[in-house]
């Protein structure tokens, strides 16, 4: 015997005594419930044979008859709910036979040369993973008949055994991946039939399915009066026997996965190396580009029909910029596994829907305020409208803030000076978002005001109380301050004359992920007290549009359900949210830069674009802007407007021209 099958049998043997010991729990559990009845039935023979007499076996059979009844009563209740309760089951797309003959055919071929049983069915779901699901509850529709089930084995030996799982298949493995790297990523995936048509191990997990459902239903809000004790009851039961069977059911899986790899090494083993490394490139791409790109749409109300071969072509930009991935690129000149299905458009447009709906929470079916967007379509119809209306949405916040709304001082205009009404123009941001030049009359925020009218900075507070109490003087910054690198105190250095932001992209192309905290435990604050106004109240904005869309979202008619809608719960979407809500200071500075956009289209010429890795862009002359980032943050978070205004003067912006809103 080869080590290939020593290892396959230990993990399918080890699985097996994990099934065993579930199916033991699932035995003592009956055994509790019955045996009051038994004593109780024992009690009665024995007074009807005369045997078990007189006043304590009387009073026994009194106590002991109602508590066996109220048990079984409690026993049937559970196991009722644990039989009918409808397990979890991912929410995917349905692939039928006929709309992809190719791919049934390679997975079918693929069980025949792992000698297992193959997949009853494949399902896509719009993510970077590839799993088998048992759909065979009564709740998830009837199982094809057995003499009409090709792919389901045509071997009598088959016949009796449980019917397979349905293989669910990551929809962006079949874009990015050639036909090979998915037959060989597949392997151990559909090698785990072998495993679960195994009598006790399907069992075992139907018994573990079970329990979690009526754990599920018992859970569930809005039970009345009269049935909540019941749900408790059937829900403490049910948590009691997943704690007991926990430890088993994974040790279970574990075996159960162990023995599917062993079995998979002798398909397509050297290729598997290479298509996992497609695998980690592909979830790379598909997470960039759901979050860059999907996203922003999304919250335009418009979903992009075609994502699957929008990852294709992050990907292929990807290596395009990165000499680590130049080698990827030649692989798109052989056979994409998406040739497989007849109609892929159809099939990436379902995807997409879902994704949208899983990772959104939009709504299940285009409309009127959900409707699908091309990729062509994208710039004019995504990029445009979220910068124009969120120029829009900022400069009706800046309507409701008076002239002295941020620092309750009067502007260097004096204090008489009335505000004048200005349009829709960038100059009105930045002259409301950049912090008045300090003088011996207005100190600027974070300096008190000495005897005399003179100006006193931090560092001369510190000093004078250093100085009286015999210590050194340190400086100290404060807290949550933000500044640019090498400069230590720009409110009292002079402006530089150079650029203090050179050309060039902080990241560079081709980084996926910028070296640094993605996700800080604490969100910069803002020094700029004009810019922490306007984003509370923008922050308060977005609030109640948001509240108003989901409002009329909800009080619209519910989609029909359908087969597969029916298989999942949809009362929690988002299932999976794709970034946490946007903090003030990332609100302000999205909307400062929309309004830079709107001004460079309208005054320069610049026109939207998409980048498939960064998302909405900016081109300028047709090259796209890399470096209006760490200028707008110049401006919201320290108020210093300089590097913002330099930048615009070379680009050929206008921001006293007023822009078109939406």
């Amino acid at each position: 015997m080869t080590g290939i099958g020593i290892g396959e049998d230990v993990g399918a043997r080890g699985a097996r005594a994990r099934a065993l010991a579930v199916l033991r729990v699932r035995s003592r559990a009956l055994a509790v419930a019955v045996l009051p009845a038994a004593v109780a039935v024992v009690l009665l023979a024995g007074g009807w044979t005369g045997h078990l007499v007189g006043p304590f076996w009387h009073a026994a059979r009194w106590v002991v008859t109602p508590l066996a009844v109220l048990v079984l009563l409690a026993a049937g209740a559970v196991g009722l709910v644990v039989a009918r309760a409808r397990p979890a089951v991912s929410p995917t797309v349905a692939v039928p036979e006929e709309t992809a003959p190719d791919l049934y055919r390679m997975v079918r071929d693929l069980a025949d040369r792992l000698d297992v049983p193959a997949p009853s069915a494949i399902a896509l779901t719009p993510d970077c993973d590839s799993w088998l699901e048992d759909r065979t509850h009564p709740s998830h529709g009837t199982p094809p008949a057995a003499e009409r089930d090709e792919i389901a084995g045509a071997r009598a030996a088959h016949r009796r055994t449980p019917a397979a799982p349905v293989l669910v298949i990551g929809s962006p493995f079949l874009w990015w991946m050639r036909v090979g790297e998915l037959r060989a990523v597949l392997a151990p995936v559909v090698a785990g039939t072998g495993p679960s048509a195994h009598p006790d191990i399907a069992a075992a997990r139907r018994f573990v399915r079970g329990l979690d459902a009526a754990v599920a239903v018992a859970s569930a809000p809005g039970r009345r009066a009269l049935t909540r004790p019941v749900g408790a009851g059937v829900g403490w039961t049910a948590r009691l026997l997943l704690r007991a069977c926990r430890e088993h059911a994974a040790q279970m899986e574990r075996g159960v996965a162990a023995a599917a790899a062993e079995r998979a090494q002798a398909v397509d083993y050297g290729l598997r190396i290479v298509a996992q490394e497609q695998v980690g490139l592909a979830y790379a791409g598909w997470d960039r580009l759901l979050t860059r790109v999907a996203l922003p749409a999304w919250r335009m109300g418009r979903w992009p029909s075609r994502l699957d071969a929008g990852v294709v072509a992050a990907l292929t930009e990807l290596s395009r910029r990165d000499r680590l991935a130049e080698g990827f690129a030649s692989r798109l000149g052989e056979r994409p596994a998406c040739d497989l299905l007849d109609e892929p458009g159809v099939i990436d447009e379902a995807t997409s829907l879902l994704a949208a709906r899983l990772f959104h929470g939009g709504p299940a079916e285009p409309g009127p305020d959900w409707a699908p967007v091309d990729w062509e379509e994208y710039p004019e119809e995504v990029v445009d409208r979220k910068w124009r209306t969120d120029a829009a949405r900022l400069h009706r916040v800046l309507d409701t803030l008076g002239p002295h709304d941020a620092l309750g001082t009067h502007d260097a205009r004096g204090p008489a000076a009335p505000r004048p009404a200005q349009g829709p123009t960038l100059s009105r941001v930045l002259d409301h978002l950049t912090l008045p030049t300090p003088t011996p009359e207005t100190p600027v925020p974070g300096e008190s005001a000495a005897p005399g009218g003179t100006a006193v900075t931090g560092e001369a507070a510190v000093a004078e109380g250093s100085a009286a109490t015999g210590g050194t003087a340190v400086p100290e910054e404060p807290e949550g301050a933000l500044r640019p690198e090498g400069t230590l105190h720009p409110e009292s250095d002079p402006v530089p004359e150079s650029d203090p932001f050179p050309e060039g992209d902080p990241f560079p192309e081709g980084d996926l992920f910028p070296e640094g905290d993605l996700f800080p435990e604490e969100a910069p604050v803002l020094r700029n007290e004009r810019g922490a106004a306007l984003a509370a109240r923008l922050t308060t904005e977005l609030a109640r549009e948001e509240a108003t869309a989901s409002d009329g979202a909800a009080a619209g008619a519910r989609p029909a359900v359908t087969p597969d809608t029916a298989l999942w719960d949809d009362g929690g979407l988002p299932l999976f949210p794709l970034q946490p809500p946007r903090t003030a200071r990332e609100l302000l500075a999205d909307h400062v830069t929309a309004m830079v956009c709107c001004a460079a289209m309208d005054t320069a010429g610049a026109a939207p674009g998409l980048d498939w890795l960064d998302g909405p862009s900016l081109l300028l002359g047709g090259e796209r802007t890399k470096d209006l980032t760490p200028r707008v943050l110049s401006l919201v978070e320290d108020g210093d407007p300089a590097p913002l205004r330099a930048w615009l003067v070379a680009s050929g912006i206008r921001p006293e021209k007023p822009v078109r809103l939406v």
